[in-house]
């Protein structure tokens, strides 16, 4: 099984330093797009062949792993199976949840979330949004996707203004992702989430591998490291629908069966050596 070659020095350096000294390597993946491939229902959402059981036996042989998604930590560990990666800590909710050993840990969400919850189906009616358009709510945050609509970019400019304008209301943050806008409290992103990995393991190489544009700011955060001496790869389970992610990524894979792919040659390498 051949292992794909980043296409930047820095990427290559990275990916040399984590074959090299794996015991040391903080290796966070997102869930949605990258570990499963994205659907129409997320409730329905699985991860590709394959992809858990290359995170678990990797988690044996580096620093840690760990999953940073914006659902809620223990409906990701239950739809992926993620309690058999040994050891791993699941950040939901962009990091306002923390997952390990069967246990969340969270503080409560700020009143604003509750706010729209209350608003935010009446806003939905009063705009005339297109048939499909549904709102997912994942308890410390709200959702609204268009994926189901006859065209959904359309539906998301639409409700776009509308949107923006509640969450100011509500003291909310508005985050576009791929067919979706989601409504969420102020200071959580994936960028924080894994800076507090970091902090935890204090690695000495970091593989972050997202998908979408609410991964761009772990993408900095990797470039940021580098930056401090720390070597990072940035891995893009690429889509056509967030082209900003594969331009900032130092490897492109194929989606989440690109990623699986990676994951066996990476570990067949750690295996020769």
């Amino acid at each position: 099984m051949s292992l794909f070659p980043p296409s930047t020095d820095a990427g290559r350096t990275a990916l040399d330093t984590l074959l090299s000294a794996p015991s040391r390597a903080l290796v966070a993946v997102d869930f949605d797009g990258t570990l499963a491939p994205i659907v129409d229902d997320p409730r329905t959402s699985s991860p590709y062949p394959g992809v858990v059981p290359a995170l678990a036996e990797l988690a044996g042989l580096v620093a840690k792993v760990a999953v940073i998604t914006g659902r809620p930590a223990e409906t990701a560990v239950s739809l992926g199976g993620l309690e058999q990666i040994p050891d791993v800590t699941v950040l939901g909710h962009y990091g306002g949840e923390h997952w390990v050993g069967g246990r969340v840990v969270a503080v409560d969400p700020p009143p604003g979330v509750a706010l729209v919850r209350s608003e935010l189906p009446a806003l939905v009616d009063r705009v005339a949004a297109p048939e499909g358009t549904w709102i997912e709510d994942k308890g410390r945050s709200l959702a609204v996707h268009t994926r189901r609509t006859a065209d959904p970019d359309a539906a998301l400019a639409q409700l776009h203004p509308h949107l923006v304008a509640l969450a100011e209301r509500a003291g909310l943050r508005v985050e576009p992702g791929r067919m979706v806008v989601e409504l969420r409290p102020q200071g959580v992103d994936k960028g924080a989430a894994l800076t507090s990995l970091v902090q935890e393991t204090d690695p000495g190489s970091v593989l972050y591998a997202g998908d979408d544009l609410g991964d761009l700011p772990a993408f900095a955060v990797v470039a940021e490291l580098r930056a401090r001496g720390v070597p990072g790869l940035r891995v893009c389970a690429s889509s056509d629908e967030a082209p900003e992610v594969t331009e900032a990524a130092d490897l492109v894979v194929a989606g989440p069966a690109g990623l699986a792919e990676f994951l066996d040659g990476l570990m067949a390498k750690l295996r020769a050596s």
